[in-house]
């Protein structure tokens, strides 16, 4: 009697995409997609039609093609996903001008105006601040022995820090905390609430802006606030207009704080999930040790990090990409998690290792859209994890995982909140 041979195993059914289970891992649909659909066509919860990328060698190939445009006006949109692609309320609030949405030459320029405020010296330099924001915050709910870490910590740290790079005066900045925290509700908060305070923040800035030029002195002064940089910039032959200027505000701030926020929830997240890895992050900072934090951060980029997806890009021309052919006017999306979690690229891409050094994942893109606010991102990230640890060494979750919800939303990936428990500090 001879072994019968053994039908073909059926692949796995593919998963469902954008579901609350999906929101909450991710991960093995998309283990599913590099492998059976790497550049996946699908229909997002908007009803709009967009390509998913999602290996790494394509995703990074994709990041860095001038044929995949940022402009929104390349979008062959059908009328049902008219203004479905970008920020709610941008195009109403006439904030479209951004670095997000532009491409070379505007992009360039617009880009080089405002890189100085992030070059490693001036965010040296800002270092103290992020320190005290960041002991602050932590006062508050220290002696109280438990804490919502989203709302009392990551949110607000990254949105007082940006208030204070642009130069939003200290007594306007809880506004700004209002209105960045209803954007970042996606859909858990008032209809239409994102699209109203972004409508707030344009009036407010294109206000702010106004008063800075009209009191602006004749030459800069040492650690010259971002705004006043990008007036002053305009005023000597840039030709930044008034509504690239409030744009350009718009996107550092809502850019700069939300992937903050969730870099250091994620991170903190995971931290407390991995006890094995917190324990040596939290021995090798109690030695005044750097080197691990450094390499830990970027880890924890990697593999949880704060963009899911990198923000929308359209085909200006037919092209193709992982041998899928892309049509003009297509949406395509780059999924970061999934590039980042690939197999080809990372050693056991989803295990933790804060030791990691071959790490080139592109948690803050690549090509000339890299993350402009990334050395912030990172002085931010580092100063809070390593604060936490020493100031509340027993950190714990105080919820089962399982319990935690995270954000809808197409483009972030991040907690609604992380509830924990410490011994009160005096």
């Amino acid at each position: 009697m001879t072994d019968q041979p053994h039908p073909p195993t059926a692949p796995a059914p593919a998963p469902a995409l954008f579901t609350w289970e999906f929101a909450t891992d991710p991960y093995p649909a998309y283990a599913w997609l590099r492998e059976h659909a790497p550049v996946h066509r699908t229909r997002l919860p908007s009803g709009v039609e967009a390509w998913l990328v999602t290996r790494y060698a394509d995703a990074r190939q994709a990041l860095a093609d001038q044929r995949l445009s940022k402009n929104p006006a390349h979008h062959d949109e059908p009328a049902h996903a008219k203004g479905k692609t970008g920020i709610p309320g941008e195009r109403k609030a006439d904030l479209m001008t951004h670095l997000l949405n532009i491409d070379p030459p505007d992009h360039t320029r617009l880009r080089r105006l405002v890189s100085k405020a992030f070059t490693p010296r001036r965010v040296a330099e800002f270092a103290p601040r992020v320190q005290e924001l960041t002991d602050r915050l932590i006062d508050r709910f220290a002696e109280r022995g438990s804490a919502d870490l989203i709302h009392e910590f990551a949110f607000p740290l990254p949105i007082y820090a940006i208030c204070d790079l642009l130069g939003v005066p200290r007594e306007d900045q809880d506004d700004f905390r209002d209105w960045a925290g209803m954007m970042i509700r996606h859909g858990g908060g008032p209809r239409g609430g994102v699209a109203r305070s972004v409508k707030k923040m344009r009036g407010y800035l294109a206000e702010l802006i106004h008063k800075k030029r009209e009191a602006l002195p004749a030459a800069p002064e040492p650690g010259e606030d971002l705004i006043s940089g990008l007036i002053r910039a305009s005023d000597h032959g840039e030709h930044l207009t008034e509504n690239e200027a409030a744009a350009m505000a718009f996107i550092l701030l809502f850019a700069g704080f939300e992937t903050t926020v969730n870099l250091i929830g994620n991170g903190i997240y995971a931290l407390l999930t991995h006890p094995e890895q917190r324990r040596r992050l939290q021995e090798s900072v109690a030695r005044g040790e750097r080197d691990l934090l450094g390499t830990g951060v970027e880890e924890l980029l990697r593999y949880d990090g704060p963009v899911e997806l990198a923000t929308w890009r359209f085909a200006t021309e037919p092209l193709t990409i992982g041998g899928q052919d892309i049509a003009p006017g297509d949406p395509v999306l780059v999924v970061l998690a999934a590039a980042d979690r690939d197999p080809e690229r990372f050693a056991e891409p989803d295990v933790l290792d804060l030791t990691r050094r071959d790490n080139q994942h592109l948690g803050y893109g690549h090509g000339i859209h890299y993350c402009l606010g990334a050395p912030l991102a990172r002085l931010e990230g580092q100063t809070a994890l390593a604060t936490l640890l020493t100031r509340l060494p027993d950190l714990r979750l105080a919820a089962d995982p399982a319990e935690l919800r995270w954000r809808g939303g197409l483009i972030m990936r991040g907690l609604r909140t992380l509830p924990v428990e410490f011994t009160p500090t005096a």
